[in-house]
């Protein structure tokens, strides 16, 4: 059956910071044929940017599918994207007849040519992972906020038991250096003061850079402090074994490079880091943490930890309690196991935890966590710094912005958004804290 092309679009993303860059540039690639964004009620085309990351995820696709039919019984033309559409594939066509374009993350570049298909009524499916960059086709970057992502590299080949990555993001992938630095620029040019680098494995980028030289990602953060108006510039998700000496000097001689590293370690436990496939053990993480406080010892802590992983004991949880508490962590990002199909570790069914136990031990290491970061939060008070104002609060007059550590302070000020405003930090909470401006 033929339908019109959309003149309005809605992206949704869901999931990690990759796939809200990935819905960003949807959404610019989409502009740029002449469609105007929309909210989900009213487009004529939603774009679901999917995460496989989280239990179930492929259900609550279906779910979000179910709930795009509207009241006179009509419907957008609906398009599936992102990690489970690479993971499912036709499968979610024949699944949900209603879907008219499944597009995984390496190919929504192509986007436009399967909204023309799904219009002609022809079948609308790409999940390739080509050789050629999708980068190269996608429009200049759009106006954007004080904070930008982008990324740098995709995919991974440290194939961890539990992970899906591999098998939807492909093999790890390092984008050229000019084409970095030219995007860098670009968000600079439309309003960008600080610049989040993304990488299912951002720190394992390579490259060379204009004469030839190889360059790892402290070369190329380096090359983006020289961009004038970029004053902040940060790096997410970071796997330990590619954690180089040149990269923590870098966090001790960039002053644009924010105190703030998360590196997930993910278990406390080197015989549960051993059956996740791990590249590293407990002491090897705790070593590359001191060598970065002392390059820079204001630096913020982050990581991930999986609790309730296939043949966890008691004494391995308390392995990570352990960790934690010899760590210090100013944030953490914390989840029960939750088996992936198609993984290694979904087929350790003998060794799952039961869900009553992998629950209990999660709470207790929240609650260690969240200790953490209020401490973390307390140990900022009275200190001298800069914000960088992000939005509007909801209180009259109120701004928000973060701090160099990666903290929401909230304060009075007439500054705009964009501006960086010395603070002094006067209150703490769990998850903000409170500025006073000082001019």
């Amino acid at each position: 059956m033929t339908r019109p092309i959309p003149k309005s679009f809605h992206v949704k993303s869901f999931g990690c910071q990759m796939n809200v860059y990935d819905g960003e540039r949807m959404t610019e690639l989409l502009g740029a044929q002449g469609m105007t964004a929309a909210g989900a009620d009213d487009a004529d085309l939603v774009v679901l940017n999917t995460c496989h990351i989280r239990e179930k995820a492929a259900e609550k696709v279906y779910s979000d599918i179910g709930r795009l039919r509207r009241g006179d019984g009509t419907r957008p033309m609906i398009a599936v994207a992102g990690c489970v559409a690479q993971a499912e594939g036709a499968e979610i066509t024949r699944r949900a007849r209603e879907v008219d374009i499944v597009v995984g993350p390496q190919a929504y570049h192509r986007l436009p040519d399967l909204v023309a298909k799904a219009a002609r009524g022809e079948t609308a499916l790409d999940t390739d992972m080509p050789a050629a960059s999708k980068f190269g086709a996608l429009p200049r970057r759009a106006k954007q906020g004080p904070c930008a992502f982008l990324t740098v590299q995709e995919g991974c080949d440290k194939f961890c038991t539990y992970c899906v990555v591999p098998y939807t993001r492909g093999a790890e992938v390092s984008r050229p250096w000019r084409a970095v630095l030219d995007e860098a620029r670009a968000l600079v040019d439309v309003g960008a003061r600080e610049i989040t680098l993304l990488g299912q494995n951002v720190n394992a980028w390579a490259g060379e850079d204009e004469r030839g030289r190889s360059q790892g990602l402290d070369g190329l953060i380096r090359a983006l402090d020289r961009i004038p108006d970029l004053a902040r510039i940060r790096y997410t998700t970071s796997h330990p074994a590619d954690m180089t000496e040149e990269l923590i000097a870098a966090h001790g001689e960039i002053g644009k490079l924010m105190p703030y590293l998360h590196l997930p370690v993910q278990s406390g436990s080197d015989r549960v880091l051993k059956a996740m496939n791990r590249s590293h053990s407990r002491d090897s993480y705790l070593a590359i943490l001191d060598r970065v406080r002392a390059a820079r010892p204001d630096i913020a802590l982050s990581g991930d930890f999986i609790v309730g992983f296939p043949g966890e004991s008691e004494a391995d949880f308390e392995e990570t309690l352990s960790l934690v508490r010899r760590v210090g962590y100013a944030q953490c990002f914390s989840f029960k196991y939750s088996a992936r199909p198609g993984t290694p570790a979904a087929e350790m069914t003998d060794a799952f935890i039961p869900d009553a136990i992998a629950s209990e031990r999660l709470q207790r290491l929240q609650t260690l966590l969240n200790e953490q970061q209020l401490a973390f939060n307390r140990t900022s008070l009275g200190k001298h710094t800069e914000v960088l104002i992000e939005r509007a609060g909801k209180l009259p007059g109120q701004m928000v912005g973060k701090s160099p550590w990666l903290q929401s302070v909230h304060l009075t000020t007439d500054a705009a958004i964009g501006e960086i405003i010395p603070v002094e930090l006067v209150s703490a909470g769990p998850n903000s804290l409170g500025g006073a401006a000082l001019r």
